[in-house]
């Protein structure tokens, strides 16, 4: 085990500078998001409108130069507007597939709790199955695909939220927030007469961070960490507050991004704090706390707290 090849380092660095001229004060949400997007996984971002979150799809598929498509939830969304459907030509005679919104690299499903359930089950189902299929015939989506979608958790009306089980097929759930003081001044003067998408680069293409989602595959996790990732996981299914905790999808998830974590930070091997770095992320979304968590003014972030002082570091 050593050093993690150092022109893949110099590329997420370059990735990261690139993104950070555009979303600032938020170098954490940035590199856990390119983490994820490494990992294979789809991101949930959950938060206001106004912070950003379509501004970071928009600059990540420029930097990454992925192929990019967003589609605008709504009430009367049809899950033809994820798929795709088959248009008769009368010139030909035959029917023509007409590619929805998944057929690209990077989707930003926006406002994904503003359409219907039946709409929701079809993107999540081609977020699972990495294929769509229309009139019979399966079309598998052209790699990489990950999905970034949004939702507002401000308000209600007219919303229907994501179930606990499809919330599950997100590698993690993130919440941006508003910037700091300095960075909110800082994003007025830079913002007055320019636009910063419009003057950063592309860093790789999508051929590049496939073979970059390769190598951290590749990044060698021990025994000792795969014991402390069931260990988390079994202590949340045991914990008093908890009706459903961690699921075996979801260990899996939290050893992927472990091991692109480690990748990030220069290492072809997973040490705990790594673990520990990701955990709440990829894990908080996925709890399904008892009625006693309410009575007791509980949330999944305090949970999650408990369960990592409870199992402590290997």
């Amino acid at each position: 085990m050593g050093i993690f090849k150092e022109e893949k380092v110099k590329t997420i660095e370059k990735i990261l500078k690139e993104v950070n001229k555009v979303i600032v004060g938020k170098e954490t949400i940035v590199e856990k998001i390119l983490t994820a997007i490494l990992a294979g996984g789809h991101i949930l971002l959950e938060d206001v409108p106004g912070v950003g979150k379509t501004t970071m799809a928009l600059t990540f598929k420029t930097v990454l130069g992925l192929e990019y498509k967003r589609i605008q939830f709504t009430s009367d969304s049809v899950p033809s507007d994820v798929t795709g459907f088959s248009m008769y030509q009368k010139e030909t005679g035959k029917f023509v597939y007409v590619p929805g919104a998944a057929i690209t690299n990077l989707l930003l499903a926006d406002e994904i709790n503003r359409t219907s359930s039946k709409t929701q089950s079809a993107l999540l189902e081609v977020m699972e199955e990495g294929n769509v299929t229309v009139d019979g015939v399966t079309r598998q989506l052209e790699q990489p695909f990950i999905v970034l979608a949004t939702q507002n958790p401000s308000g209600s009306a007219g919303t229907q939220m994501l179930p606990n089980s499809q919330l599950d097929r997100f590698m993690i759930r993130l919440h941006m927030g508003y910037p700091d003081f300095q960075s909110q001044v800082n994003i007025l003067k830079e913002r007055h007469q320019k636009n910063p998408l419009e003057e950063i680069e592309q860093v790789t293409d999508k051929e590049e961070v496939l073979r970059l989602q390769k190598e951290m595959e590749s990044i060698f996790v021990s025994d000792e960490i795969y014991e402390y990732v069931t260990r988390l996981s079994e202590a949340t299914r045991h914990h008093e507050l908890v009706r459903l905790g961690v699921s075996p999808r979801g260990a899996l998830a939290l050893c992927s991004m472990a091991k692109a974590y480690a990748g990030m930070k220069g290492r072809d091997y997973v040490i705990p704090e790594d673990v520990l770095e990701v955990f709440p992320d990829v894990c908080t979304h996925r709890l399904i706390l008892a009625p006693a968590a309410r009575m007791k003014h509980q949330n999944a972030e305090q949970v999650i707290g408990e369960v990592v002082k409870e199992v402590g570091l290997p």
